[in-house]
């Protein structure tokens, strides 16, 4: 299963080279034309390129919930965090982050930060 992600547009450029090493590829979405589409176009996209999606947009829950999967949705809970948390707590869940990838019987994960 490919282990490709897609960063939506609340998600910095710059995280794509510091995440690459540990997925087969890691795409943005202003890298891909899409900047300012809509979640529809994205969700389509993601569909389509067979991308994992990575947002901090709980609108793509909705979109998980009306339409399944694929795609995967994971929705990261880290707020207004720097490009460095962001890339560093993405890092430091890489092996869950993959586990969801590979699983066949689910499509949505809220990715937190412990308590």
């Amino acid at each position: 299963m490919s282990r490709r992600l897609l960063l939506d547009e609340n998600l910095s450029e710059r995280l794509v080279d510091g995440l690459a090493a540990a997925f087969d590829e890691v795409l943005h979405v202003r890298t891909e034309g899409l900047g300012g589409a809509s979640d529809a176009e994205i969700w389509g996209f993601a569909l389509q390129t067979g991308a994992t999606l990575v947002t901090k947009d709980e609108d793509f829950l909705r979109l998980s919930m009306d339409l399944g999967w694929p795609p995967k949705v994971i929705c990261v809970g880290l707020g207004n965090a720097s490009n460095a948390k962001t890339a560093a707590f993405l890092l430091a869940n890489a092996t869950t982050l993959q586990a969801f990838m590979d699983q066949q019987e689910s499509g949505f994960l809220l990715l937190q930060p412990k308590p």
